[in-house]
């Protein structure tokens, strides 16, 4: 809500209305007296004045943004493409991707593959052998062990100690077929607890199919050295500090975990929040307490969750978790999520992408029309600025704001503490302020009812300030007839006061907008108005 200083009436029966401290957007019909209607690239990085946005750098241009994660530097998905701060690291396949990261790992899905920060490595999360094998007796921890090996050729190298392999093929005992945790790998020899396999006398020689496989994840996030992912009614999570492991079952507070849940619904996104894995269906929000699988509960309560389509919406500012849910953006602390959308009036929208630099909640989202817009929440002092009709594919911080955008354009946010080298800083910002209608109040009375009679105006007195090169331009329409009459265009100027002077015009009620390109601080706005009579 806008705030000014009360009115003053004058013996020529002229009353100035001043407004200096300047709101954000509020695009409802209870919209009042000095609230910004519409606007474009405006920010609350100034209030209580009015003022653009800084402007953009650019640090490069992608061919084909396919998504972007920031995790001590900076990665993304240029088409087939994916590559750490720049350089190419291996191949995907052609599609958007979702990021986690688990201590050096960078994990992508759908592709379930991988990418160690710290080695280099690029490959996959999942891993196969197939071939002729046999079962026989062997050894472990340097005994003779019975039933409890499988020696296939090449095996050895495609598996890890502790992994969980999924045995196929075995007909001569049927019951072979099973998940079993690789313990010792000797060779081309993959040993297991003794007794694992039913073998007949010297053996079983076998056509096998080995796997070590990752559920089919729709969403993932990483919570105490676990990945979490969901899937339909499923929430999973892997062995403890292990990405490639989700079918550990040993009994031990490091095993891989698995739960179904029956409420209606898929499950739409999940993140880490207050220290939990929380997992959202669109009517419904879950959150797994405990420290190991022997304690995990999952908790669920109905409440709105994130709508379908825009489980990149989480993002956390000012500590509050911030999401698109099917009634709008609401702020989630835990308990019962909380509608911050009351500036967007009637406006619907869905797939919202968002991004956070600790106090303000940037998200983009699709309006009804298919259009785009951008918007950010200033967790300070909880108003909403439009930006610009940005589709955003991804956001990411590392050390400033990144975002991707659906142009294949990398930028940072303007307010930055430092710039990457070769990054280029946009041209001057075009924006807009648009007010909600003006019925001046009158003069005499506290009462909040506008007076009956017809208003003139007679002059705007504007206190700015222009950057150089920069401009402004100020307009008004009257009873809502549509046209737009300019009253001024100002050019680099230094700070002062503008007097614009308008033609006397008497109206019910009037609108101001100004368009401007370059940085601009709006101060004070005074409007002069006298009453007329009711015709």
């Amino acid at each position: 809500m806008a705030t000014g200083l009360p009115s003053m009436a004058y013996g020529d029966g002229i009353s100035k209305r001043k407004q200096v401290k300047f709101g954000g957007y509020n695009h409802t019909l209870a919209a009042e007296n000095g609230d910004l209607w519409d606007m474009e690239n405006l920010t609350s990085d100034f209030y209580p004045l009015l003022s653009p946005r800084t402007r953009r750098w650019t640090c490069r241009t992608l061919t084909k943004p396919n998504g972007l994660y920031a995790h001590d530097g900076l990665y993304w998905a240029d088409g087939t493409g994916f590559y750490a701060d720049g350089e190419l690291k291996g191949i995907v396949t052609d599609g958007h991707k979702k990021f986690t990261s688990l201590g050096a790992y960078i994990v992508i899905l759908p592709d379930k593959k991988y990418y160690n920060r710290l080695t280099g490595d690029f490959g996959a999360l999942e891993s196969s052998w197939s071939g002729s094998a046999k079962i026989q007796d062997g050894t472990y921890a340097g005994e003779e062990a019975k039933a409890n090996t499988i020696y296939a050729v090449g095996a050895g190298a495609k598996f890890n100690e502790g992994d969980a392999v999924t045995i196929s093929g075995a007909t001569t005992h049927p019951e072979n077929n099973k998940t079993a945790i690789i313990r010792e790998i000797d060779g081309d020899n993959l040993r297991f607890y003794e007794n694992t396999f039913t073998i007949s006398d010297g053996g079983d020689s076998e056509t096998l199919q080995l796997s070590r496989t990752v559920p089919e994840l729709d969403y993932i996030c990483e919570n105490e050295n676990r990945l979490w992912g969901c899937k339909g009614d499923t929430i999973y999570a892997s062995k403890l500090g292990d990405i490639f492991n989700w079918n550990v079952f040993d009994g031990v507070a490091t095993d891989s975990f698995a739960v179904d849940v029956a409420s209606t619904g898929d499950f739409t996104a999940c993140c880490s929040y207050l220290g939990y894995p929380c997992f959202f269906k669109e009517e419904h929000i879950y959150k797994v307490y405990g420290d190991k699988p022997s304690n995990f509960q999952v908790m669920g309560s109905a409440s709105l969750g994130v709508e379908k389509g825009s489980d990149e919406s989480l993002a956390i500012a000012g500590e509050t978790l911030f999401y698109l849910s099917r009634t709008g953006i609401v702020a989630w602390s835990g308990g019962i999520p909380q509608s911050v959308s009351t500036a967007f009036g009637t406006q619907r929208f869905r797939n919202g992408v968002a991004g956070s630099d600790g106090t303000k909640y940037f998200v983009s989202l699709q309006d009804t029309t298919g259009v785009y817009q951008l918007f950010a929440f200033d967790t300070r002092t909880n108003l909403w600025h439009r930006e610009d009709s940005t589709q955003a594919v991804s956001w990411g911080w590392n050390e400033e704001l990144y975002c991707l955008d659906a142009t294949g354009k990398l930028w940072m946010n303007g307010n930055a503490r430092s710039v990457p080298q070769g990054a280029v800083q946009e041209a001057l910002v075009a924006w807009k302020a648009e007010w909600a209608d003006f019925y001046e109040y009158t003069t005499y009375s506290s009462s909040s009812a506008a007076t009956p009679e017809k208003k003139g105006i007679g002059k705007l007195l504007l206190r700015l300030e222009l950057d150089e090169d920069a401009s402004v331009q100020i307009d008004m329409q009257f009873d809502s007839d549509g046209v737009w009459r300019t009253v001024k265009t100002l050019q680099t100027e230094v700070k002062r006061s503008y007097y614009l002077p308008i033609i006397p015009r008497r109206c019910d009620h009037f609108r101001i907008r100004m368009t401007g390109n370059g940085g601009c601080r709006l101060y004070s706005l005074v409007r002069e108005v006298y009453n007329g009579s009711e015709l």
